[in-house]
């Protein structure tokens, strides 16, 4: 077991993906896991271990932000072996024709955080998905036949700006969208050589104020989930 995990060894697959929400992890394994398990409770922070389609595969939620995602995606990866960890989450949408309910495969994380300075790096790091697990959702997307939008997203630290137009100086630079987390967890992916992929919901609009509501974020931003599981 680690501080946040309460898991024993074996007990987590080498496929996990990650909500935010650990509701949404309870509602992912009630709905698409066969004989599954609650392995973590720690901080209210659900993770199971179930079967889909006959392959075991893991959700842990993890929390808002950075630091909470770069936390449980460091403990899955050092002390538990996970391998591919795919962020299932929700996001801002930065551009006009990315409506609410698009599902983005972020194939990069822009981000305002100053997580990579651990580094010492002298020069700027450009976080990035897995390849194989991008081509492999893009794949997956079109054989379901569910619409995919695949570029650079913006991880930020900041949920309510100061600055309340700062979000058009990325769009203007062809930023999808805006969430929280998945500079982090590309970041501990590429440090710790593990394969990391953030599949994202398009939750509401900054630019024609569309926005879905909590409840529908828990529990019917399937399309994500449907894709996600399948690259275990």
């Amino acid at each position: 077991m680690t501080i946040h995990i309460g898991a024993k060894k074996g007990e987590i697959a080498e496929t996990i993906l990650l909500p935010g929400d650990p509701l949404r992890a309870r509602f992912l394994a009630e709905k698409y896991l066969d004989d599954y398990f609650c392995y973590n409770e720690v901080r209210g922070m659900y993770g199971y271990t179930g079967y889909y389609k006959g392959k075991k595969i893991s959700v842990q939620g993890t929390g808002m932000g950075m630091p909470s995602i770069g936390i449980y995606s460091y403990e899955l990866i050092v002390d538990y072996g996970v391998k591919n960890l795919i962020r299932i989450g929700s996001c801002g949408s930065f551009q006009a024709d990315v409506k609410v309910r698009d599902v983005i495969l972020a194939m990069s994380a822009s981000t305002n955080s100053n997580f990579a300075s651990q580094y010492g790096l002298p020069g700027t790091f450009a976080p990035t998905a897995s390849y194989e697990l991008l081509e492999k959702a893009k794949r997956t997307a079109d054989q379901k036949k569910i619409p995919v939008v695949i570029g650079n997203i913006l991880s930020s630290d900041i949920f309510y700006d100061a600055d309340p137009n700062v979000w058009k100086k990325w769009a203007a630079l062809g930023v999808l969208g805006v969430e929280m987390e998945a500079a982090a967890l590309y970041m501990n992916a590429a440090k710790l050589g593990a394969n990391a992929l953030a599949i994202l919901t398009v939750s509401d609009s900054l630019v024609d104020h569309t926005m879905t509501t909590s409840e529908e974020r828990e529990k019917t931003l399937t399309d994500m989930m449907e894709i996600a599981l399948e690259l275990a």
